[in-house]
């Protein structure tokens, strides 16, 4: 199908639109971007330079991607990139900035939803079918995986990693690392297990939650210091996958250096996990 582009939009010449692409009034994209097959860029949106968006994504007004990163260390004639996925909406005012250093990439997956004034800041490495609610937001480098939430107004620290199918609530923040499958509360407490976003992921079975429950009960209610819960946790060779991931980001985490050695979030609100 044929590209619909209003006349009053302003794409650079060096620009490559995929087929059935709407771009709507007052939208502009730079140079050095690619918007896929089946896009629609509602005006006034800002595609800004070495953005790349795969295809099926919605970009609703005031949206921009591909922002210089929001870094005093960032230098503006350094090439580094923004590359998207298929399938994401951007409701508006949301941002997302391309990478500080030269040629590092900002990642956002595919089916992913930034609701209004979401933000991903520089460097950020953002998973599959996540949501971003209304003015939650990202730090530079800050990961997070599959099917996690960000509830209204939750925010991430830069070099925090947030593992998958985690629930943060509402106004909540992340300074350290949040395991898998964990529900996030406050600043940095782990207040239980995402057993509804469990429960809601076809790929899990009822085997795999147990064994997610054990990990946790392990990590957060044993008592012991991170590294012997892991010991414990290396015990279970039966473990699948799921339960494995859960094992391993702690051991990453464990293993982190500088400046990602920021620790696992407390299920206790008085007092740091012990390693």
């Amino acid at each position: 199908m044929a590209t619909r582009i209003h006349p009053t939009a302003i794409i650079d010449a060096s620009a490559r639109l995929g087929e059935d692409v709407e771009i709507g009034p007052g939208v502009i994209v730079e140079a050095d971007t690619v918007i896929g097959a089946g896009c629609r860029i509602l005006g006034p949106a800002v595609i800004r330079r070495y953005t790349t968006v795969g295809a099926g994504n919605v970009v609703h007004p005031f949206v921009v991607l591909g922002g210089e990163p929001q870094d005093y260390s960032h230098d503006p004639s350094v090439r580094s990139f923004l590359q998207i996925g298929n399938g994401n909406v951007f409701r508006e005012g949301a941002t997302v900035s391309r990478a500080t250093g030269a040629d590092r990439v900002t990642v956002i997956g595919d089916n992913n939803y930034f609701m209004t004034c979401a933000h991903a800041g520089h460097n950020a490495d953002v998973g599959n079918n996540c949501v971003l609610a209304n003015g939650s937001g990202l730090g530079g480098y800050a990961r997070i995986g599959n099917r996690t939430n960000l509830s209204a107004h939750a925010s991430v620290h830069q070099f925090c990693w947030v593992g998958e199918i985690v629930m943060m609530r509402g106004n909540s923040g992340a300074s350290m690392h949040v395991p898998p499958y964990c529900m996030l509360a406050g600043i940095n407490l782990v207040v239980g297990l995402n057993r509804v976003g469990l429960r809601r992921t076809p790929h899990i079975a009822h085997e795999d939650r147990s064994q997610i429950s054990e990990a946790f009960r392990l990590l957060y209610r044993s008592g012991l210091p991170t590294s012997k819960a892991l010991t414990e946790m290396d015990a279970h060779t039966e473990w699948g996958g799921p339960a494995d991931k859960f094992r391993q980001f702690v051991r990453d985490v464990l293993q982190a250096q500088a400046p990602y050695n920021r620790g696992l979030c407390t299920a206790n609100a008085s007092r740091r996990q012990k390693r």
